[in-house]
C-alpha cells in the first residue's frame, strides 16, 4: 500500500497538472475571443462621414453601408443629367471664346481661362462616363442644332448674338450677367437631380454633381463681385 506521503505528493502533482491545463484552456479561449473581436472590428470598420447633397447636412454611416452605396448603379436620371450638362458646359465654352476679341480686362480673361479649363475637362469626363455605359454621347456642338433643347440658365440664340455684338465694358457686363445666369442654371440641374428619387446616389455621380454645385457657387460669388465693380 502506498504511503500517505507518496499519495500527498501524487495529489499535489495532479492538482498542478489540472491547474496548468485549466490555465492553458483559459489562454486559448481568451485568444479566440480576442481574435474574433478583431475580425469583427475589421469587418465593421470605423464609421464614415457621408457628405450630404448640396444644401443638406452630412451624416455618419457604417462602413458596410458605405460599401453598399459604392455598388449603387446609375439611373436614367443620372444619364440625362450628364447628357444635359455636356450641352450646358459646351455653351459656356462658346461664351468664353468671345472674350479674346471683345474685352480689355485681364481679370475677365483670367476668369474665362479658369472656366474653359474646368469645363472642358468635365465635358471629357462626362463623355467617357457615358461611353463606358453605352449611352448616347452628345456632341459638344449639338446645342447649335435647330430645335436643340435649352438646359436651365442657357442663353437663347438671340442672347448669344447680342453678347457677340458687344465690346469693351458693355461686353464685360453682359458676359458676367449671362454667365451668372448660366451658372445658376447648373445649380438648378444639380438640385433637380438630387430631388429625383434614386438619382444622384451612385458614388461618381454624387461626387461630380456636388463638385459642380460647390465650384459654380464660388464662381457666381466671384463674378458678382466683378459685376459690382463694373457698375460703380
Amino acid at each position: 500500500m502506498p504511503s500517505c506521503g507518496h499519495m500527498n505528493l501524487s495529489s499535489a502533482v495532479l492538482i498542478d497538472k489540472l491547474k496548468t491545463v485549466t490555465l492553458g484552456i483559459t489562454v486559448v479561449l481568451l485568444t479566440l475571443v480576442s481574435a474574433a473581436c478583431r475580425t469583427a472590428g475589421s469587418q465593421a470598420g470605423p464609421p464614415i462621414v457621408q457628405p450630404g447633397a448640396p444644401g443638406e447636412a452630412s451624416h455618419v454611416i457604417a462602413a458596410a453601408e458605405a460599401t453598399d452605396l459604392s455598388r449603387v448603379q446609375a439611373t436614367a436620371a443620372d444619364v440625362r443629367f450628364m447628357q444635359g450638362m455636356i450641352h450646358h458646359h459646351a455653351q459656356a465654352l462658346d461664351m468664353t471664346a468671345l472674350l479674346a476679341t471683345r474685352t480689355n480686362s485681364d481679370d475677365m480673361k483670367k476668369l474665362a481661362q479658369r472656366i474653359e479649363i474646368s469645363q472642358a475637362d468635365e465635358i471629357k469626363m462626362m463623355q467617357r462616363w457615358l461611353e463606358v455605359r453605352h449611352q448616347d454621347v452628345p456632341s459638344e456642338h449639338a446645342h447649335h442644332m435647330a430645335g436643340a433643347p435649352l438646359m436651365p440658365g442657357m442663353l437663347t440664340p438671340e442672347e448669344m448674338d447680342h453678347l457677340a455684338a458687344l465690346k469693351g465694358a458693355a461686353f464685360d457686363r453682359q458676359f458676367l450677367e449671362g454667365m451668372i445666369k448660366h451658372h445658376a442654371g447648373a445649380l438648378t440641374m444639380v438640385q433637380e437631380l438630387f430631388a429625383t428619387p434614386g438619382a444622384g446616389q451612385a458614388s461618381e455621380i454624387f461626387a461630380f454633381a456636388s463638385d459642380i454645385d460647390a465650384d459654380q457657387r464660388m464662381e457666381i460669388d466671384r463674378m458678382g463681385a466683378m459685376l459690382r465693380e463694373l457698375q460703380k
